[in-house]
């Protein structure tokens, strides 16, 4: 067969080299037929009993999860879990058995269907990959109503102790990423999915190279085709030649050298050449996530995505979070961090990040009615967030963020929430810290051009380079007829981050960086060379920025940055970022 290459979206670094093994979606092998009337009942608890089983199937995952298995996986096996008890997936199928006489199999696809094109219509890419988790339950249903299986191809003896297992499928749920653990499941490939999506939160937790959205990749790979993935690309090669196969195999080996170096920097301070000293923080999404953070030297958590909890917990049963559940998790959080300080951003949510399943969105949801929007016109909910992030300052250091303020307005009614929560609490008897420190997500462009309104107000100050780019571009990454256009290093992208951060610390506040720029090696030396003194990414990310910057010296950076500064095209400006690390 001949060599050819595919290229997808990276998720997770590193090479990756095996035999494929395919994994086919069970909603191919589906039959659609109607069923007699007598058979209705009949049919209604096959499914029933068909989800049942997959209940049973994730509590023993769960239960069988080894000690050094992500924060995340359980974490997601939780939603999966809830996602399955949801009566969108539980009892509506059901229905249409009853009224329309599908058989069971039929049922389920549909309503996954209709549930996977609600969740099309969201504008942010995050939330809008939640639909990938309702299709990975329906799979396991559909896997058990078919009998189809999942069990992995042996390999020869021969091919055992050198080749590795490459999952190659349409989609894979951090589930069933487990039963290849044990099998030197060396990465995957999957036709959909994105930055966001759980299985590649996953994949990068476990440093294991991924590439996702390949769109027909399932369809061209064979079984046990040769497979090299280049997670740093978005990469793969299928049945490469010998002299690349060479290639990749000394890369790879390379890398994992490389690797083991950089576990020793954990605790090594990050100071640039010419004495500097940075800080560098972890976002999370769960409070187990602050495991990986600590592991990886943290400095403190930057950015604790509270609409998590409420996704996890309400995404698809309509229940917000109590006070006191949400309390628990922040505590918990606090707690793990030892001392180290917790940001931890109220809720991001509204109209493009429906808290329900069946929840209408809005025309145009990237501009309507979400975070602090949302939150003010839900003030008894925020209320509750505000006192349980409150609740938890008691237990360590913790910084209360406030995602896309832009009006003056808005600082005013949310710094009034937080003293309405703060007597709530007095009243209450309940402690907190009085001095919480509030900070301000810098993530709409008219928030960059009216940093006045904010320095004066706030406390520090947190660039949000996703959005921010975003907005800024008018470009929905995530949109793949036009994902091309999506330039961090766009010039106006480049003026308004580095306008923040010179404002900020005219002012004498902290100002951070909490997107993906931030953990992204090849722009850490243009960072640090606009002022960032502040870094925060995913823990997985952390050690490869303490290194960059322990090889940086500002005193030979600040002129490029001068320069760079000065330039409007966006390719000159990437070739002298990539200079920039040759200093």
């Amino acid at each position: 067969m001949a060599s050819f290459t595919l290229h997808g979206i990276p998720v997770s670094r590193g090479i990756a080299i095996g035999r494929a093994h395919l994994l086919a979606p069970a909603a191919l092998d589906v039959r659609h037929y109607l069923i007699e009337a007598e058979q209705v009942e009949a049919e209604v608890q096959r499914l029933q009993d068909a989800i049942e089983t997959v209940h049973k199937e994730l509590q023993v995952i769960w239960k069988d999860l080894p000690q050094d298995a992500p924060a995340e996986l359980g974490a997601f096996l939780d939603v999966h879990a809830l996602i399955l008890s949801d009566p969108m997936i539980s009892e509506v199928p059901l229905d249409i058995i009853r009224a329309r006489h599908y058989n069971a199999e039929w049922a389920l696809v549909t309503q996954i269907d209709e549930l996977s094109a609600q969740f099309d219509e969201i504008e942010d890419p995050y939330l809008r990959e939640r639909k990938n988790d309702i299709q990975q339950v329906g799979e396991r249903v559909l896997k058990v109503l078919t009998g189809t299986a999942t069990a992995l191809s042996r390999l020869s003896s021969a091919e055992e102790s050198t080749a590795q297992v490459i999952v190659i499928a349409h989609d894979i749920s951090p589930a069933d990423m487990l039963q290849f653990r044990d099998r030197a499941f060396g990465g995957f490939v999957t036709d959909v999915g994105g930055q966001n999506s759980h299985t590649s939160i996953v994949a990068r937790s476990l440093d294991i190279p991924a590439a996702v959205g390949m769109s027909n990749a399932s369809a061209l790979i064979a079984q046990d085709d040769w497979v090299i993935i280049d997670g740093d690309a978005g990469v793969v090669i299928v049945e490469p030649s010998p002299a690349v196969l060479e290639q990749y195999r000394e890369l790879q080996a390379r890398l994992m050298r490389e690797r083991k170096k950089l576990g020793k920097l954990r605790r090594t301070p990050a100071v640039t050449r010419d004495g500097t000293e940075i800080a560098l923080f972890a976002n999370i999404e769960l409070p187990d996530d602050c495991v990986a953070a600590m592991e990886a030297g943290a400095a403190g958590v930057g950015l604790f995505r509270s609409e998590f909890l409420f996704m996890g917990r309400t995404g698809y049963t309509n229940r917000l979070p109590s006070e006191d559940e949400q309390f628990e998790s922040y505590r918990a959080a606090v707690v793990a961090m030892k001392g180290r300080p917790v940001t931890i951003r109220t809720l991001d949510i509204g109209a493009d990040k429906p808290i329900s399943t069946v929840e209408e969105t809005a025309l145009n949801p990237a501009l309507g009615l979400r975070a602090i929007r949302y939150c003010l016109a839900e003030p008894q909910m925020f209320l509750a967030q505000l006192r349980a992030i409150l609740r938890a300052s008691a237990f360590g250091p913790v910084k209360l963020l406030i995602p896309m303020l832009t009006q003056s307005f808005e600082i005013d009614q949310t710094l009034a929430m937080i003293e309405q929560a703060k007597a709530q609490l007095r009243d209450a008897h309940k402690k907190f810290d009085p001095l919480i420190p509030i900070g301000a997500m810098i993530e709409i462009p008219a928030a960059a051009l009216a940093l006045p309104l904010f320095v004066k107000r706030m406390d520090f100050l947190s660039i949000g380079t996703n959005d921010l780019i975003q907005y800024a571009l008018a470009i929905d990454r995530a949109d793949h007829e036009v994902a091309h256009l999506y330039n961090p290093l766009h010039p106006a992208v480049l003026y308004l981050i580095s306008n923040t951060i010179a404002t900020g610390t005219k002012a004498g506040i902290p100002v951070s960086v909490c997107g993906e720029m931030a953990g992204d090696t090849k722009l850490t030396r243009l960072l640090l060379g606009m002022g960032l003194r502040e870094f925060s990414m995913h823990p997985a990310q952390l050690l490869s920025v303490k290194q960059e910057i322990l090889n940086s010296d500002l005193t030979t950076i600040a002129p490029q940055i001068r320069k760079i500064m000065r330039a409007f095209d966006s390719s000159a400006i990437a070739e002298a970022v990539d200079q920039l690390r040759m200093l």
